[in-house]
């Protein structure tokens, strides 16, 4: 049933979509294609090609041109930080954890636990990692970079073993510098 609110709400929607341009296009990476998307404003997502359905024009742009060169330096060892303006759609809750995971520094992890009391809710470690399975741009907000609080690799929606080299990767770069 459309309420006025929802009327009002998806008229929002409609006009934000109508100022902004969705593109979407293939990148290869080292771990194959990636898929880098941008609303003409930031990034809104980046994942293996294949795991998303995409909306949109798919044709590249300034901004998944930017973040592909990023990526492009970082797999080689030459950026440790992101620049490029991000826009992650999610929760509330998903977002405030997606922030917390941009403030894990390259080459380091944290747990769930430690990252469930970074976003002031110590016992919400399930809920953090719900929140990074959501996470829509990946390697650029590190959910790589949590693991359980044993140590132990856990779940990556790319694989444990594309998170392991990520890990490695960022490791290696540390002990080289």
């Amino acid at each position: 049933m459309l309420t006025s609110r929802n009327a009002e709400t998806l008229a929002r929607l409609i006009r934000k979509d109508q100022l902004m341009e969705n593109n979407y296009y293939a990148y290869d990476s080292p771990f194959g294609n990636m898929m880098i998307c941008s609303n003409g404003k930031a990034i809104t997502c980046i994942e293996p090609g294949g795991k998303i359905k995409l909306t949109g024009c798919k044709k590249a742009n300034a901004l998944t041109d930017k973040a592909a060169g990023q990526l492009e330096e970082y797999f080689a060892g030459k950026r440790r930080e992101f620049d490029v303006p991000l826009d992650p759609q999610g929760t509330q809750f998903q977002r405030i954890v997606w922030n917390a995971l941009l403030k894990i520094p390259y080459g380091e992890t944290r747990s769930y636990k430690q990252i469930a009391q970074m976003v002031g809710n110590p016992k919400a470690c399930r809920a953090v990692g719900m929140a990074n399975n959501k996470n829509p741009i990946w390697i650029v907000i590190p959910c790589h970079r949590v693991i359980g609080a044993d140590g132990s690799l856990t779940g990556y929606g790319g694989g444990l073993e594309m998170k392991q080299r990520l890990l490695e990767l960022e490791k290696a770069d540390i002990a080289f510098n």
